[in-house]
């Protein structure tokens, strides 16, 4: 279990050095590049399985970073839809998993 958890804190150290994101970022950036439409916190949360609290971290982190942006709902303004911005959309599109940055032993899931 221990060089699992290992090959994984590796993988993720490796993703967020070329891409400047963290792994709950990006699967938050794919959730919504997927949808192709604007998405609640709770919808980000239930897409992504994060604890709400992390979704609105990660929400926050990413507004800071200009990748995604908020709306105000148009019948309920008490609700907020998040969207990609153009700078979101290009880093979804350049979203690679290199070679080098898979550990040996978790090699086999991306083959």
């Amino acid at each position: 279990m221990k060089d699992i958890i290992k090959a994984l804190a590796t993988f993720e150290e490796r993703f967020e050095k070329t891409h400047q994101i963290s792994l709950n970022e990006a699967l938050l950036l794919c959730v919504l590049h997927e949808s192709e439409k604007e998405m609640t916190p709770t919808n980000l949360a239930k897409s992504t399985d994060l604890s709400t609290s992390h979704t609105s971290k990660v929400i926050r982190i990413l507004e800071e970073k200009k990748l995604i942006q908020r709306k105000l709902g148009r019948v309920d303004r008490r609700l907020m839809y998040f969207h990609l911005t153009e700078q979101g959309d290009r880093v979804v599109a350049h979203l690679q998993i290199e070679e080098t940055m898979i550990p040996e032993l978790l090699s086999p899931l991306f083959k």
